[in-house]
């Protein structure tokens, strides 16, 4: 049997399977492909990997996927013309927002603009105080002319959030149920269905969003589900979901938000289920692809999860929050395809506009004109013309000479002064990334292992570690498909999140007991209702807490176990240090907690990995030649070129080097060693540091 994962990219469409044993449930072997993403249908791009591999569908046991669809509807404004009902008096909330201004002298700074217009914003009459006790109730008797003037206005999706439903959603019910006996073809979503937080703007806005791109999302999934019942695909598909965790394509329609940040996630898992099978619990995630780079931190094992999630937040706009749980993850626009350009001012800036796979790099040969990170990585000889793309592509190199003159002389450099500073550029704004997860928020870079996979991860990781003085590089096996790699290693998870004030002394047990055994007995009948047994779920509790007075928390681990007296001061001890560590300081003052927070998994069966068998090969005989290669300011040194596909456990070489396979270059500066692992992944010791 098969077990298959695609990952729709920016740039390119990744497939990983895996050939299992049905006796041993080992993995046999390991093989991708790869194809140009197809942005108008992606579930093309998707067989186009399929069909590129050869795979037979029919003879899978699994199949997952992890999509930009969501985020590619949100950012390029592509989704439906959307429809809100609100309590009588908060029509207005998505417009007022948030007072935050992320450039506080900016004087022309304007909001960004709400998702939905004014003119299809309704309320209704009704109203839930914060505890949930009805204070006024709900009045449907306008309802049928609100939904008589979004049919007049063609809106698609209807998004319904009432005041204070987290604590009691009646009055939410009530409307919806109404909406789908009067209009029953229309999407509606409901705010209580997708979370159960305060923060009306912030809820609003989630709920918003995910009627936004319901019928894009749903529209897409069904199509590629179609494709796979076409190729007697004959089990349950999955989709990676930003929490870090698969679920099925039929939970994953209803809130369709949930798999905003689908694809970068997945590599975000497999870095953690990699760091469990070689004992790496420490590790800063780096994903470099064609189109952006991603970053995120692990500890001890534990992948971090935001629930205070922002989209296009920068510094001249506020972004707008999704309220869901997403794996912490800082993306920037720099990846192989990120575009070099000069400004008015004879400066060089690289990203975040991409080349994308048409036209791509210049040195694709179809038609682009503009110079991107991976055109500089051939001009310094780190990527080999004559092995690009390990040789589906003849690098065009005439072109690439020929537009980087046009750049150099605008800079009045030379062209390998100019492929130097392009890579600086790029690696300076991954190294700010790489920042935003670590240091900013107080761990230290040197205490981590940096695992470096995408296309262009391994080309860049060396020399961003040789920078931050992180010890240690680890590229894994075929990491330009790290990502979907890293579905097939992922479990079913759903999260509930409910907001509950609570001081926290002795009073506060019978509500932390009776409110977490009530929520695990929720998830166990959403499963049950999937015919997934009790045996195969597990569940991880968190709480949000705060100081008294505070408006923001910290959310820390707390034990699967029935409370007792002692554990309030051990959980505020938590709190305290989690609190200090963030913060520096820490307060003698009342502790609240503000959340419970649920994660229910369900087990997927998971291939056990063979290990890479020793040939008895000598390490020189996995040189396939020996070339000049600039390694910036250390020079240009002749680096000897390994074959990544023929590397062994135990080999160990030391750097200038550079490691091939045919789709990923992986850059081994001088002084720094190497050394292949059972599992034929490299770690790179990294030495002499500036």
């Amino acid at each position: 049997m098969l077990r298959i994962a695609t990952d729709v990219g920016g740039t390119f469409t990744d497939l990983v399977y895996f050939e299992i044993d049905e006796k041993s449930g080992k993995a046999l072997s390991i093989k991708t492909a790869k194809s140009d993403t197809t942005p108008s249908s992606y579930e093309i791009g998707v067989f186009d990997s399929i069909n590129k591999s050869n795979v037979d569908v029919s003879k899978s046991s699994f199949f997952a996927h992890g999509t930009t669809v969501v985020i590619n509807s949100i950012t390029e404004r592509k989704g439906v013309l959307t429809g809100l009902i609100t309590t009588k008096g908060f029509r207005d909330s998505i417009e007022i927002a948030r007072g935050d201004r992320p450039d506080f002298f900016n004087l022309r700074y304007k909001k960004p603009k709400p998702f939905v217009e004014r003119y299809l914003r309704a309320e209704v009459p009704g109203r839930i105080d914060f505890l949930g006790k009805e204070l006024a109730p709900i009045d449907l008797s306008n309802l049928n002319n609100i939904l008589d003037h979004f049919k007049n206005n063609n809106v698609k999706s209807i998004a319904v959030c009432l005041i204070h439903s987290y604590a009691n959603s009646s009055h939410e019910q009530k409307v919806v149920e109404h909406i789908n006996k009067y209009w029953p073809e229309i999407d509606v979503v409901a705010s209580h269905h997708i979370t159960r937080e305060w923060r009306e703007y912030e809820r609003t806005n989630t709920t918003a969003l995910c009627a936004y791109v319901k019928p894009i999302a749903r529209n897409y999934l069904d199509k590629l589900n179609t494709k796979l019942i076409n190729s007697n695909f004959k089990s349950n598909p999955y989709v990676m979901q930003s929490n870090g965790g698969i679920d099925t394509f039929d939970s994953t329609k209803k809130i369709p938000l949930t798999m905003i940040e689908s694809g970068p996630t997945s590599g975000v898992l497999g870095a953690a289920e990699l760091g469990k099978l070689i004992g790496e619990n420490n590790i800063i995630t780096l994903d470099v692809g064609g189109t952006t780079a991603k970053c995120s931190l692990i500890e001890n094992g534990n992948v971090k999860i935001n629930t205070n999630y922002w989209i296009e937040k920068n510094r001249l706009s506020a972004g707008y929050p999704v309220m869901l749980p997403v794996v912490d993850i800082v993306e920037i626009g720099n990846g192989g395809g990120s575009i070099a350009w000069v400004d008015n001012f004879n400066k060089l800036h690289v990203g975040p506009q991409s080349a994308g796979a048409d036209p791509g790099p210049v040195s694709y040969g179809k038609g682009g004109k503009s110079i991107t990170t991976t055109d500089a990585n051939l001009i310094t000889n780190r990527i080999n013309p004559n092995f690009f793309c390990g040789g589906a592509i003849k690098a065009d190199m005439e072109s690439v000479k020929k537009y980087s003159n046009n750049l150099s002389e605008k800079l009045k450099f030379s062209n390998t002064e100019l492929a130097r500073g392009i890579i600086r550029i790029a690696n300076n704004n991954m190294i700010n990334a790489l920042k935003l997860v670590s240091v900013n928020r107080g761990y230290d870079p040197r205490e981590f292992t940096l695992v470096a996979f995408g296309g262009g991860g391994g080309m860049h990781a060396t020399s961003l570690a040789r920078e931050l003085n992180i010890p240690k590089v680890i590229v894994p096996v075929n990491s330009s498909v790290f990502s979907a790699w890293g579905m097939l290693m992922s479990d079913l998870r759903r999260d509930y999140i409910l907001t509950r004030l609570l001081t926290m002394d002795k009073n506060a047990l019978g509500v932390l007991n009776e409110t977490f055994n009530k929520m695990e007995n929720d998830a166990l009948k959403s499963f049950e209702k999937e015919n997934i047994l009790k045996d195969k779920i597990t569940f991880k509790r968190f709480g949000s807490f705060r100081y008294l007075g505070q408006d923001h928390s910290v959310e820390i681990p707390l034990k699967n176990e029935e409370y007792l007296d002692k554990s309030i001061d051990e959980i505020k001890n938590l709190f305290h240090d989690q609190y200090e560590k963030e913060f520096t300081y820490r307060l003698d003052s009342q502790v609240d907690m503000i959340q419970f927070h649920l994660v229910a998994f369900a087990k997927i069966d998971k291939p056990d990995l063979q290990k890479r068998k020793k040939t008895g090969v000598s390490i020189e005989k996995t040189i396939k030649e020996t070339r000049e290669v600039d390694f910036d300011e250390m020079g240009t040194h002749p680096a000897k070129i390994y074959d990544f596909n023929l590397l062994e456990p135990d080999m160990e070489f030391s750097g200038p080097a550079i490691v091939e396979d045919p789709s990923t270059t992986v850059v081994i500066f001088p002084n720094q060693k190497c050394k292949i692992d059972e599992y034929a992944n490299l770690h790179i010791t990294i030495q002499g540091n500036k």
